[in-house]
């Protein structure tokens, strides 16, 4: 399998980049770039790089070493951490793409490799890639528990308890005549009623992890000048729309991300419900209904003394 190799830290000015690599040739591109022995597995070495064919001075920094199977991906890894400029950055990776052996790795190669050499299983994966994206507090806690496999010895005791209650079915069709101990099929209908609720209870919990994954959409919709820009800034505690005694103001959607209890909140504040007159309100307007139809949540606003009837017949 080829040596890939990628920035492992976010692109732009750091204090610190992280280059990784991962396969054979992981071992030969350490000794490419710094010329030294290899340092002992898992313990970090300071190390001057150079550029292997005219030898230059490219950085000064740290080296570590992961021996298969015992690293992320279960090959050979090695990391350099360099400081991160830019400038330093690139020159590293220049050096890198010029040695034969090695390639550029794809998005998500390293972690691909940890799944194939069974490192991690699929719900793993999708709880490594939520952790990455966590915004909130409670996006983190659920990536968190499901990268460490809360989700994975869920569904692996389901599937035991399925191979199980297989197992008895077969024996009672294979061996009818046979004396087989014990009421294998008397066994097996509360077996498999049990799993059927446990896994309906499971997938019928209103979507929670979903939404805490992809956040709640709130639209905020209602008449003109019925206060709707105004909550929306005080939820934001900033001044992110326009307020105007004019009414109309808000034309278009104006999209707010809070972090509410945890849980990640797009606030959408829209047009006014109203006749428009002029044709880019009448698209704000419409806009402002797609909005509201798409949205998780949606909070009406209105004037003091006036209903909601108009706003809410006109959302549909």
């Amino acid at each position: 399998m080829e040596t890939i190799y990628a920035l492992s830290t976010a692109p732009g000015r750091a204090g610190v980049a992280v280059i990784r690599l991962s396969g054979e040739g992981a071992r030969e591109a350490i000794s490419h770039l710094t010329g030294a022995a290899l340092p002992r597995p898992r313990e970090a070495a300071l190390r001057r790089f150079r550029d292997p064919e005219t030898g230059a001075a490219l950085d000064r920094g740290l080296v570590l070493f992961f021996e298969g199977p015992n690293s992320f991906t279960g090959e050979d890894v090695a990391e350099f951490h360099i400081h991160g400029g830019r400038a330093v950055v690139a020159a590293m990776l220049r050096c890198l793409g010029h040695m034969h052996f090695l390639r550029a790795a794809l998005p998500g190669e390293f972690t691909r490799r940890a799944f194939e050499h069974g490192k991690l299983d699929l719900t793993a994966v999708e709880g490594l890639a939520d952790l990455i994206d966590a915004e909130t507090e409670a996006q983190r806690v659920q990536a968190l528990r499901q990268m460490e496999g809360a989700l994975g010895h869920l569904y692996e005791g389901w599937r035991a308890r399925l191979m199980k209650a297989l197992a008895y079915a077969e024996a009672e069709i294979d061996f009818p005549d046979e004396e087989v101990p014990g009421d294998l099929i008397a066994k097996l209908g509360p077996e498999i009623a049990s799993l059927n609720h446990e896994i309906g209870a499971h997938l019928d919990d209103g979507r929670k992890g979903e939404r805490l994954r992809d956040g709640v959409e709130v639209a905020i919709v209602g008449p003109p000048n019925a206060g709707k820009s105004s909550l929306l800034n005080r939820l934001a505690g900033r001044e992110a729309a326009i307020v105007s005694e004019e009414a109309g103001t808000t034309r278009d959607v104006l999209e707010v991300r809070l972090d509410l209890g945890g849980v990640p909140v797009t606030l959408a504040d829209t047009a006014g419900l109203r006749e428009a007159a002029g044709v880019i309100e009448q698209e704000g307007v419409r806009r402002a209904l797609v909005r509201a139809g798409k949205a998780d949540l949606r909070i009406v606003v209105a004037a003091p003394g006036e209903g909601t009837d108009f706003a809410l017949a006109r959302d549909g």
